[in-house]
Order: C-alpha cells, then sequence, then structure tokens
C-alpha cells in the first residue's frame, strides 16, 4: 500500500517534465497526434539545449471496450491486438524525429499495480463510494452522459447513439473539488493555456454543480481492464487509467536521480480538456499531490474548415505527408502555418508554399549563398573576427528575444518561427548591402569579417532551428565545420570561444518544388457573390500618401504606417514581408477610408491599403499611373 507523502517524494533536483496525452491504440496516428506529439518534442529539445534535465513522456491507452470489440473481431486477444497496434506510433514517433525519453502502455504490469495502489489509497481515505446510478452511455467515448448534456439525444462528443444503464457502480467525489479547482485556475493564470480554453473550463466550472465521476465498469460489461482492488467484480474506467500513466510512469520509466514532479506541461487536443483540468485536477487534489504546472490544449486540424474524419475520408497521415516531402519540412509547416492553439486548415498547397518561400528561398538560399561565397574568397576557411556593427547588434537583439523562455513555455512557437526568419532576413539582406563580391575587388580585408558575420548568424539560425528541424540542423552544423562543437547553452550567444573552422558545401537543403497542377485544380472553387450598386457606393477610396512607416515589434508582417489622406490616418498593413517601411514613404496609394477601426498586436488600424496577392503569396501594393492630388476620391 502506498500513501500521500510516499507519492511526493521529494528530491533537491527539479527536473523539466514534459507528456503527451496516451493516444488510443486502436486509432491510426493523423495529423493530430503527430502536432501533439512534435510540440512535446520541440520543447523538450530546447529545454536540453538549455542545459535542463528532461523527461518527456508519450504513449498509448490500451484498455476499455473498443480495444476488446475490435479485438473479438479479429479473433485475438485484447493484449495480443495492442501489442499489433502499439507499433503504429512507435513507428511514426521515430520517423518524425521524437526524442521522447520513455513511451507508456497502460497494459504494463507496473502501471497496473500503481493504479490499484492510487484507487485502494483513495477508497480507503473515503473519496470513492459505492451507489446505484442511471444514466445515458455512449460505448464508442465510453462516457455516462445526463440527459441535458445530450444533443437531439444523442452523444454530445461523437454525435453516436447513446443507451440508457442502470447499474451499480463506484464513484470519485469530484463534487467536493469544484470550489477549490475554481480558485486554483483564477490564481494561477498559466495553469490552463491558452486564455480560452481557461474560459471555458471557468465557465463549465461555474454554471453548473460538478457531479461525481464515475471509475468503475462491471466486469461483466467490460472485461479487459483493471480490477478494482478492493471489488474485482469491477474494471477500472479507462480515463481513471490512463491519467494516471503520468505519474505512475516516474515510478517505473525515469531517471531516479530527479525530482520530476509536477509535470510542467501536459500537452493535450482541446477535445480531452474536461478530462485533464476537471478529472485529473481534482484527482490530483484528492491525492494532495501539486497540480501541473500547465495544462495547454491546442486546436484542431482541418481540411477545407471541416474536421478530419475517416468517413469523410479527408484525414491526413502524417506519414505519407513525411514520406512526399521529408520530416522537417512538414514539422517547420506544423508550427509556422498556424498560432499553437488555434484550430489550422491543412493543404498540400500550402505546405509546397512555406516549402518554396521560406525553406527554399530564405534559409535554404542563404545557406547556399555564403558556402559558395566562403569556398570562393575565403578557400572555406572562417576566422572569427568579433567587431560591432549595426549588423550584429541587431542579430544580438533578435538573439535575446528568440532566447526567451517565457515564449517557449507558453508555446507561442510560430511567433519563434518568425523571429528566427527575421534573422534570416536580416542576413540576407546584410549579405546584398555589404555585396562581398565587389568587397573582393575593392576592399578585400573587409570580405573574412562579412563573412565570419554571416557564418555566426547562420550558425545561430541552425541553433534556434534545431528543435522545430533536427535534421536541418545537423546539415548545417557540418557545413559550418562545427561536428566537434556540442550543441548546448554555451553557443546560444553572439561571441563564443572559437578557433578557425572549415566549412564544407552540401547539397541544397531544399530544392524548389513546382505546385502540381492537379493540386491547384484541387482547390475548392469559390464562386464570386455579386453585390448590387448601392452596396459598393457605400465603399469610399481615397488616395494617400505615405508620410512615415515603420514595423510594428514582434512582429515580421506588420507595418505601421502614417498616410495623408486629407487628413492624417494610421494603417497597419500585413505586408512587410514584401516591403521595407523606407520602400513604402512618399508612395502614393489606394485607401479604404470608411473602414472600421480595428487593432492589430495592440494597434489601431485607421483604414485598409489596397494591394494584389498572386497565387505565390507575393503581395504588390495598389499605386497610380500618373500624378493625383492627396485625398482625391476614387470612383
Amino acid at each position: 500500500m502506498i500513501n500521500s507523502q510516499q507519492i511526493l517524494e521529494k528530491d533537491s533536483l527539479k527536473g523539466f517534465y514534459i507528456t503527451t496525452p496516451i493516444y488510443y491504440v486502436n486509432d491510426i496516428p493523423h495529423i493530430g497526434h503527430a502536432y501533439t506529439t512534435v510540440a512535446a518534442d520541440i520543447l523538450a529539445r530546447y529545454k536540453r539545449l538549455k542545459g535542463r534535465k528532461v523527461f518527456f513522456l508519450t504513449g498509448t491507452d490500451e484498455h476499455g471496450q473498443k480495444v476488446e470489440q475490435a479485438a473479438k473481431k479479429h479473433g485475438r486477444h485484447p493484449k495480443e491486438h495492442a501489442d499489433l497496434m502499439v507499433n503504429n506510433f512507435k513507428n511514426l514517433w521515430k520517423r518524425l524525429n521524437i526524442s521522447n525519453d520513455a513511451f507508456i502502455r497502460t497494459t504494463d504490469e507496473e502501471h497496473k499495480r500503481i493504479v490499484q495502489e492510487i484507487i485502494q489509497l483513495l477508497y480507503d481515505k473515503g473519496e470513492i463510494v459505492k451507489r446505484k446510478y442511471c444514466g445515458m452511455y455512449c460505448t464508442p467515448c465510453e462516457r455516462f452522459w445526463t440527459e441535458k448534456d445530450l444533443i437531439d439525444g444523442k452523444c454530445p462528443d461523437c454525435g453516436r447513439e447513446v443507451e440508457c444503464i442502470e447499474e451499480e457502480n463506484y464513484f470519485f467525489l469530484m463534487s467536493k473539488y469544484q470550489n477549490s479547482l475554481i480558485e486554483h485556475i483564477e490564481n494561477n493564470p498559466l495553469y490552463i493555456l491558452p486564455e480560452t480554453r481557461k474560459n471555458e473550463v471557468l465557465g463549465f466550472l461555474k454554471t453548473r454543480p460538478l457531479g461525481d465521476l464515475c471509475i468503475s465498469r462491471p466486469k461483466h460489461r467490460l472485461e479487459w481492464g483493471i480490477p478494482l482492488p478492493f471489488d474485482t467484480n469491477y474494471t477500472t474506467y479507462v480515463w481513471f487509467d490512463a491519467l494516471v500513466n503520468y505519474y505512475s510512469a516516474l515510478k517505473y520509466l525515469s531517471p531516479k536521480d530527479t525530482n520530476w514532479w509536477p509535470p510542467d506541461h501536459h500537452l493535450i487536443g482541446k477535445d480531452i480538456l474536461t478530462t485533464h483540468a476537471v478529472y485529473w485536477s481534482t484527482m490530483l487534489m484528492a491525492l494532495e499531490l501539486p497540480l501541473p504546472q500547465n495544462i495547454f490544449a491546442h486546436g484542431w486540424w482541418t481540411v477545407k474548415g471541416a474536421k478530419m474524419s475517416k468517413s469523410f475520408g479527408n484525414v491526413v497521415n502524417p506519414e505519407e505527408v513525411v514520406q512526399k516531402y521529408g520530416v522537417d519540412v512538414f514539422r517547420y509547416f506544423l508550427f509556422r502555418e498556424v498560432s499553437f492553439g488555434l484550430d489550422g486548415d491543412f493543404s498540400e498547397e500550402a505546405l509546397l508554399r512555406r516549402l518554396n518561400n521560406d525553406l527554399a528561398n530564405d534559409l535554404g538560399n542563404l545557406v547556399n549563398r555564403f558556402l559558395v561565397m566562403c569556398d570562393k574568397y575565403t578557400a572555406g576557411i572562417i576566422k572569427p573576427i568579433w567587431r560591432d556593427d549595426n549588423f550584429t547588434l541587431k542579430i544580438k537583439e533578435l538573439i535575446d528575444e528568440i532566447d526567451n523562455e517565457s515564449l517557449w513555455d507558453e508555446f507561442k512557437l510560430n511567433l519563434i518561427l518568425e523571429k528566427i526568419w527575421e534573422i534570416i532576413s536580416h542576413t540576407n539582406n546584410y549579405i546584398a548591402k555589404k555585396e562581398p563580391w565587389k568587397l573582393a575587388k575593392e576592399n578585400p580585408v573587409e570580405v573574412p569579417y562579412v563573412l565570419f558575420n554571416v557564418w555566426n548568424a547562420i550558425r545561430l539560425i541552425s541553433l534556434f532551428i534545431y528543435p522545430f528541424m533536427p535534421e536541418t540542423f545537423s546539415k548545417i552544423w557540418t557545413a559550418l565545420g562545427l561536428n566537434s562543437k556540442s550543441a548546448d547553452l554555451s553557443m546560444l550567444k553572439w561571441q563564443i570561444e572559437i578557433e578557425d573552422v572549415n566549412t564544407e558545401k552540401i547539397e541544397q537543403l531544399f530544392p524548389r518544388v513546382e505546385i502540381p497542377t492537379k493540386i491547384k485544380e484541387n482547390k475548392e472553387e469559390k464562386v464570386d457573390e455579386l453585390i448590387g450598386i448601392e452596396d459598393f457606393m457605400k465603399i469610399k477610396l481615397k488616395v494617400g500618401k505615405v508620410i512615415e512607416a515603420e514595423r510594428i515589434k514582434g512582429s515580421k508582417k506588420l507595418i505601421k504606417i502614417k498616410v495623408d489622406v486629407g487628413e492624417l490616418r494610421q494603417i497597419v498593413a500585413g505586408i512587410g514581408e514584401q516591403y521595407s517601411p523606407e520602400e513604402l514613404v512618399g508612395r502614393k496609394i489606394v485607401v479604404l477610408y470608411n473602414l472600421k477601426p480595428a487593432k492589430l498586436m495592440g494597434v489601431e488600424s485607421q483604414g485598409m491599403l489596397l494591394a494584389a496577392t498572386d497565387e505565390n503569396g507575393k503581395i504588390s501594393v495598389l499605386t497610380l499611373d500618373r500624378e493625383v492630388n492627396t485625398g482625391a476620391g476614387i470612383k
């Protein structure tokens, strides 16, 4: 038997502990599973880079009716069925370069023993009682619902039919922790992220009484589960069994020289937020264990706005995408395309645009241009030359912004990638400005200094993309002549201890891929909605002259513009990837004058400039072909 004090074994060293959900073994891994697991991998890799001891846990949930039924259908024992299915996940994680430290299975004997010990402890403390119950039961979700929960008489989660079941069961007295949980969430603003998910949970807790949780199933109805230690006529509810994995893994899978509890991050999809934020939190309160530092519930990936479903035939198979375009392209796309936490829409065309524009044009060209110039002008040798100029100061500033642990801990991964791409952009611009090919003729003594600055910027770029794209990091690290150097905390700064290095040319990192016609043709055709002349007459367009322009800090795309349209207006425009502020000043542009003001990144925009976007995402601001007075109306 164990007690609460034994569960809370403390140690002087607190390691970084991050988890994914344990995935239902009957599922075929899809992009949603990959999304959660790669996100956890990114943070685990970053923390190791920072010198932290890391325990990164993932695994599979292998009990319950669906596994039992699927095994019977194939003439197998449920454990035999699970042993076959678990490889779908293990093989994909290997393919995606997932650096998990352990893989837990709920059929592990050690896990089952610990689940029984915890249930017995809660039972002995009076936290579990037996009572009669009548409820609407959804077999696919393995979950009871009240009549109020149902939508059109069906399960609110999966939309399938439910059946009324009346039986005796064991209940965890979850209701007694309702107020304590509300207080904890309100006092710990980072406990549930994003903010919308926290508000969702608080809304749930504050608008209805929290019920008790049925934690058993009669064995005659479900045999494939962990028997209750105090009543072997019942098996453990699959969620109660599954959630305990976050604790049980530490007892038999983690290094014992470090204290890992509480978890730093539970990463989950938004569909299992309640089970983690409410069930698991109250279970831990009953066990008198510290709650996790953070539960982060991210959004879903959709296809053409629709949730992925086998019945719709629109499920994205990560293995197929990786096979076609490479693992780092897939990993990069997932976290650059949308803010982690929001829903994102997957399309092969969007992935190819990221591949061609961000990876081939920006990063790939930078690395290859540098290596060619280095080979040509310094015979591949880079000598450290430390002195500051505007370029180095800007890169140092960006390093500090990227290496801000709060950005990583709040999973602002697309913002981190934007800032990394700012370094790439500044470095490409630095090469264009310095023109080493001209310096080689006019001022050759400066060439080694310029190339060293570029080398050092690429070194830092490679370190910061390492968590996202580990294979690309390794290729760049080798090309920079750094094979003998480890990638660690000491390298995450501009000035390091380094001697001369010999660079070596490599194959193009990201060859461009033409977007196949069939992918373009598969795009859903949009039918233009016609408007009447009375609607068009509501629009007021004016000629404006750009007086000032500056980038909005923290954004690669947004530029704040002061425009004279007969009066001074401030406009925020997402054109920063194609235009520099200097290019805009003095231009006469077309402004949508009577647009309702809106805030973008906290900056008010009092109108909109008009621009065209081609199929490759290139933006062109609309200007006039002859001189027209500022403030003139457009009809």
